[in-house]
């Protein structure tokens, strides 16, 4: 799989949320450096913009990208 086209602006990759999970490293290669459709960060920002994507969504939060995308938070 080659990496994702949003790395170089992606807070959670490289390492700007307050907040970063233990796991940020396998999170990483999962989600960044690998099949980046199921990565929540992702799907926000192909449904509804960039400037749609909270800060502090990290790739694992799907249920809560739906949420985002669906209108709710």
């Amino acid at each position: 799989m080659a990496d994702c086209e949003c790395l170089a602006g992606c807070l959670f990759f490289n390492d700007k949320l307050q907040n970063m999970p233990t796991a940020a490293n396998s999170l990483k290669k999962r989600f960044c450096r690998g099949d980046n459709a199921n990565c929540a960060r992702h799907m926000v920002l192909a449904a509804l913009g960039r400037e749609r994507v909270p800060p502090d969504l990290s790739p694992n939060q799907q249920d809560r990208a739906r949420a985002i995308i669906g209108g709710g938070k």
